[in-house]
């Protein structure tokens, strides 16, 4: 307890200072809430780490599983262009992919 905890207490009614106490449990219960958080993201962070070096192939896998919503727009787009447009845009777009890979 710190010196502001004590001289409230001193003062505190029994029903004041379970008040009190239920409030600390609470304070408690939410740091330790916080840091098993924490550490959960740290350990998530550390094994599923974006890898610049993987191939190609798990980092579109990795990708669609993060952003299926993105995905399926995209599929739908490509669907709605057709075949030929498609070609096209390829034509554009994969030189620009290749350049930025560098």
């Amino acid at each position: 307890m710190s010196s502001s905890e004590q001289a409230f207490s001193v003062h505190a009614t029994v029903a004041q200072q379970r008040v009190l106490e239920r409030i600390a449990e609470q304070r408690k219960r939410l740091r330790d809430r916080r840091a098993a958080r924490l550490q959960a993201q740290a350990l998530a962070a550390a094994t599923e780490g974006d890898d610049a070096e993987a191939s190609l192939l798990p980092r579109v896998a990795g990708f669609v599983r993060q952003h299926p919503a993105a995905v399926a727009a995209l599929a739908g787009v490509a669907i709605a262009a057709g075949p030929r447009r498609l070609v096209r845009w390829a034509g554009v777009v994969l030189p620009l992919v290749m350049r930025l890979r560098r």
